[in-house]
């Protein structure tokens, strides 16, 4: 069941990572934004495209959205802290190109986010 759960969480994070990588680059690449503050946006679409489908796909939660999406935002807070701190270091003090350090940092992101999401948010 867990493993089954975990695959349909990373298929779904799939979709939502696109949808952080799409604004991340979009936002470098056109707008000229600090890759960081591009990278945090582009969290919070991601975070709102996984909230959805996780709700019905991966944990299928009958539990009342005033009850679930409270919980998934805080997980999703500590998430965008990660993220963005993991950003910082890669991009600032390591001076990797700043998709390198999405990549690395969204991998770091993946575990903490399928624990806690399973364990206390669609509990």
């Amino acid at each position: 069941m867990i493993i089954r759960q975990f695959f349909s969480f990373a298929a779904v994070g799939v979709v939502g990572t696109a949808a952080h990588y799409s604004t991340l680059i979009a936002l470098v690449q056109i707008m000229h934004v600090n890759p960081v503050v591009s990278s945090g946006a582009g969290f919070v679409v991601g975070a709102l495209v996984n909230y959805a489908l996780n709700y019905r796909l991966t944990f299928r939660s009958t539990k009342l959205h005033r009850d679930s999406m409270p919980k998934f935002f805080v997980v999703a807070l500590f998430g965008l802290g990660f993220n963005t701190a993991i950003m910082a270091l890669m991009t600032g003090v390591w001076k990797l190109h700043y998709l390198v350090a999405q990549v690395l940092a969204t991998a770091g992101v993946l575990v903490w986010n399928f624990a806690v999401n399973r364990y206390w948010t669609f509990k």
